[in-house]
């Protein structure tokens, strides 16, 4: 349930329009904090669903095939985002290096439950 609710968390957030975002300052700008921002969202959705699959009674092999199963899924649900708000929420663009922070964040949580768990 939490990495649905986190999902949708998302996606609310990547469908508010532009004028609705607050101002950042500069020194944020120059520190790529969107960026961070869009890492660390993506970081916890991936995490959301890949530990419960850790807790699973399945072998390993199973588990590390789900878990790379739903970090691609998450890659894709990046990618998706950015082409929503291309498409369909004003004010908003595409940008590539958003989908490459997202995938930033989904692989290190992926990385860290593949370590951890």
């Amino acid at each position: 349930m939490p990495g649905i609710a986190w999902f949708f968390l998302v996606l609310v957030l990547i469908c508010l329009p532009g004028r609705d975002l607050p101002e950042v300052d500069s020194w944020l700008t120059a520190i790529f904090f969107d960026k961070w921002v869009h890492a660390g969202l993506f970081a916890i959705l991936t995490f959301l669903f890949i530990y419960p699959v850790t807790k699973m009674s399945f072998s390993g092999a199973i588990k590390k095939k789900t878990a790379f199963k739903i970090a691609i899924a998450a890659c894709v649900w990046g990618l998706t985002t950015e082409f929503i708000q291309k498409y369909f929420v004003p004010d908003r663009e595409f940008d590539i290096f958003d989908w490459l922070a997202d995938s930033f964040g989904i692989l290190t949580a992926y990385i860290f439950c593949y370590k951890k768990y």
